[in-house]
């Protein structure tokens, strides 16, 4: 083959990969106009390469409508947005659940798509306070875009989704940390900041622990709503599932329900739920029973019984922990009594959660079956520990013998070294 025709054909490939090229970039004028009027790094064109429905096989006229196989070539670009054609534009605020929904509601489609996703967010939506709101005209409300964001859509398990567990506090927070913004709601615009000095956003937002609980995770995704009186148990209670179930069956269930008190909340707070600590239990300062028990009440007692149990299950644990640590320097084994400690304080564990059973002897059996094991501890502790000074007392009885011996024995060699000297001289 001359280099000629190598070139001819060379040429014709080129000429073939450049039309290709064109027919795939006229097939959506949609992308390639919009690249024209604006290729900025945040220009929806752009942004859409990372989206995940584009990515899926999905382009503009999927959402917006039209014909994205005309108008570039002919420029004319109403060619393409032509309504004959189906073209829808941009929806307006009130109408884009629904926009949305012609798809996430379709379960053959979805199917099709994305057969794990969830179908019914459009029905949840409707049911939340801002789905509510926004059938009243409320433009202010967040639904879909105001979560997701548009035409960069990324999964909630991309950590640079909004909707991302990490990252939704802050997603909520863009509305509901604004004063004036929520001025019309009349609630509170602190909750973020409350969250986040919290121990569940302590875990999340500065540990990334994803097992503590966002906002999503009590007040729901799209059928957000603020928790009832009757449902806050149930919120806390997917995570907390041991405290709720004491507390059903505890003897304040049945008077704060007479009463419309909002069960865990009424101790622990909403958003700023503090890190559990054995002051906030018993009749000190700084416990929550003497907000509404005073002293010589049946509750003040209770409490008082409760932090004594407690506490002394503490202090033996804290006694037992030492003894053990002097013994080990002491070159004591002190494995399986180590072993049987950490036993005695999972039972510390367990008493504290006990406490939402608010009854003394429940807490106390549980306490008193950790302080037999501390008993055996330090028994076993003791016992080694007057093995090793046997031993050491023996050694040094038997030091003070071979001591003794061995001057005797250096005595009786002098004497006889004397004697055989005297015999030599004489």
């Amino acid at each position: 083959m001359n280099m000629s025709r190598l070139k001819l054909i060379l040429g014709l490939i080129g000429a073939i990969s450049i039309w290709i090229g064109n027919q795939s970039a006229f097939s959506d004028t949609c992308l390639q106009c919009h690249l024209e009027l604006d290729s900025s790094p945040n220009s929806p064109a752009v942004l859409i390469n990372n989206d995940i429905h584009y990515q899926r096989g999905l382009s503009c006229a999927d959402c917006h409508g039209g014909d994205p196989t005309v108008g570039y070539k002919e420029g004319d670009p109403t060619l393409a947005m032509d309504p004959g054609k189906g073209f829808r534009g941009v929806p307006s605020y009130d109408q884009i659940p629904e926009f949305c929904g012609q798809c996430h509601s379709d379960v053959e489609y979805m199917r099709k798509i994305e057969p794990k996703q969830r179908v019914d967010q459009l029905q949840l939506y409707w049911t939340s306070i801002h789905g509510k709101n926004l059938k009243l005209g409320d433009n202010k409300v967040a639904q879909c875009v105001s979560c997701h964001g548009v035409h960069n859509i990324l999964p909630a398990s991309d950590t640079r989704s909004p909707v991302n567990q990490h990252n939704v506090p802050k997603t909520c927070a863009k509305c509901h940390s604004q004063a004036n913004y929520m001025a019309s709601y009349k609630i509170p615009t602190d909750q973020y900041d409350k969250y986040a000095q919290s121990v569940h956003g302590k875990l999340l937002l500065e540990r990334g622990d994803k097992s503590a609980p966002a906002c999503n995770s009590c007040h729901g995704n799209h059928g957000a709503a603020p928790p009832g009186l009757a449902s806050i148990s149930a919120a806390c209670g997917e995570c907390h599932g041991l405290n709720r179930d004491l507390f059903n069956k505890s003897p304040h269930k049945k008077p704060w329900e007479e009463m419309g008190l909002p069960e865990c909340v009424q101790c622990h707070g909403q958003h700023l739920v503090l890190s559990p600590n054995d002051e906030q239990i018993g009749t000190g300062k700084d416990s929550y029973c003497i907000q509404c028990h005073s002293e010589g009440e049946a509750g003040y007692r209770a409490a008082a019984q409760i932090k004594s149990s407690i506490d002394s299950l503490k202090m033996k644990i804290t006694r037992a922990a030492e003894a053990l640590e002097q013994a080990e320097k002491l070159g004591v084994d002190i494995d399986d009594a180590r072993f049987e400690l950490g036993e005695a304080s999972n039972g510390l564990t367990e008493a504290r959660n006990k406490v939402h059973s608010f009854t003394p002897a429940i807490v106390a059996e549980v306490t008193s079956a950790s302080l037999a094991k501390i008993e055996n501890v330090q028994t076993v502790g003791e016992n080694r520990l007057k093995g090793l000074w046997h031993r050491q007392l023996g050694l040094l009885f038997s030091s003070i013998i071979i001591l003794l011996l061995a001057s005797l024995l250096f005595v009786k060699m002098r004497t006889l070294d004397k004697k055989r000297k005297n015999k030599t001289q004489n």
